[in-house]
C-alpha cells in the first residue's frame, strides 16, 4: 500500500495560512555555559547517578570542562509549583546545578558580560524530565529557574565560594528581565 503525501494546497484555507514549522535548530550556547550529561543507571529497584567526584583539593574529577572548578559549598533547594526564582548574577561565584532526573525545572540564562562573544544571548531549556545532567554557569551569566508544573522540584547545587551574608556575591535582576512570557509554557 502506497501512501500519497498531501500538499499545502490540500489543507483547508481556514488553516493553511496559519501553518508554521517549529524551529529545531540547535541554539548557540552562551560562552562558558556547559550542560554535561551524566549516566543514569536504572534497575528494577530504582535508579542511580553519580553527580560528582572531587580530588583532595575539592576539584571536579572526570569532567574535563570543570577541572578548575573547586567546590566550596553544596546547597539544596526545593521549588514549589508555580515558583520562579530569577534572575541572579554573581561577580565571583560560579555554579554547578543538578536537578533530580524525575523532577522538572525550566532554566533561563542570559549573558550579561559586556565583553563576552555571546553578550545578551539567551538560553531556555528544561532540566530533569528523565535526564541526568549538571549545568555549569560561569560568573556574569544571569540565571534563574521556574517550576511550571504541579509538583515540587528539587535541586542540588555546588558553588566555588562560601556564601557571606555580610557581603553576598549575589546581585538580582527582575524576574521578567527577558519578558513575562519567557517563563510561560510555550503553547503549540
Amino acid at each position: 500500500m502506497s501512501v500519497k503525501a498531501l500538499t499545502k494546497d490540500e489543507i483547508g484555507q481556514d488553516f493553511a495560512t496559519e501553518l508554521s514549522v517549529q524551529d529545531y535548530a540547535r541554539k548557540t550556547p552562551i560562552e562558558g555555559v556547559k550542560i554535561i550529561d551524566l549516566k543514569l543507571m536504572m534497575d528494577d529497584g530504582g535508579c542511580f547517578t553519580e553527580i560528582l567526584r572531587l580530588d583532595e583539593s575539592g576539584n571536579f574529577l572526570g569532567i574535563p570542562e570543570l577541572a578548575d572548578f573547586k567546590v566550596r559549598q553544596s546547597n539544596y533547594s526545593q521549588m514549589l509549583p508555580g515558583v520562579i526564582k530569577a534572575f541572579h548574577l554573581h561577580f565571583n561565584q560560579e555554579d554547578v546545578w543538578f536537578i533530580q532526573p524525575y523532577d522538572r525545572v525550566l532554566i533561563g540564562l542570559f549573558d550579561a558580560r559586556s565583553g563576552s562573544s555571546t553578550y545578551k544571548a539567551q538560553m531556555r531549556f528544561v532540566m530533569g524530565g528523565g535526564k541526568s545532567q549538571i549545568l555549569y554557569i560561569p560568573r556574569g551569566v544571569a540565571h534563574g529557574l521556574a517550576n511550571l508544573w504541579s509538583v515540587p522540584s528539587n535541586m542540588i547545587y555546588f558553588v566555588n565560594q562560601f556564601f557571606d551574608v555580610n557581603e553576598p556575591d549575589e546581585r538580582r535582576l527582575p524576574w521578567d528581565a527577558l519578558g513575562e512570557d519567557f517563563w510561560t509554557i510555550k503553547k503549540g
